[in-house]
């Protein structure tokens, strides 16, 4: 586990209608749902609580590109989620790919036994396990963490 970063992380994907929100414990063994947050104007405080509750080394923000690794309008929305939420918190925001998170987390619910329909409340959740995961075997098995850093937006004079 050389270059590993010990500390809880917060995973998060960002939707629409709803924010996906994982963790993971200190040693990144297992990622783990939390809750679903619904897309409004306290999504972001709602973040920022859970940020004081988790002590969370850094989120991690789902990045959705297509196939082709090319930016999407769900980019663009996550990049200023992205920046929005580093602007509240002092916790380091990183973006990471999340291609496939969303798909294999209907694939994952669909193989327990749930419908679309009935697991629209927890997909969110699921995806933003998956792109959690993801993260933490990526630093694991690279000794780098996976994305990259949304700087913090200076404030012009």
């Amino acid at each position: 586990m050389t270059g590993f970063r010990r500390g809880v992380r917060l995973g998060i994907d960002v939707g629409r209608a709803r924010v996906g929100v994982a963790r993971c414990d200190p040693d990144g063994m297992l990622a783990v749902p939390v809750e679903t947050v619904p897309r409004s104007e306290t999504s972001l405080a709602r973040l920022a609580e859970l940020a004081k509750e988790y002590d969370p080394l850094e989120f991690l923000v789902g990045l959705p590109v297509n196939m082709q690794g090319n930016d999407t309008p769900s980019t663009t929305d996550a990049r200023e989620f992205a920046a929005a939420l580093q602007q509240l918190t002092a916790v380091p925001v990183r973006l990471v790919d999340e291609r496939l998170s969303t798909v294999s987390a209907h694939a994952a619910l669909r193989g327990s036994g749930r419908t679309q329909r009935n697991s629209r409340s927890i997909v969110d959740q699921v995806a933003a396990v998956v792109l959690l995961q993801h993260a933490i075997d990526t630093e694991k098995s690279t000794g780098s963490p996976a994305g990259s850093v949304v700087p913090p937006i200076e404030e012009s004079p």
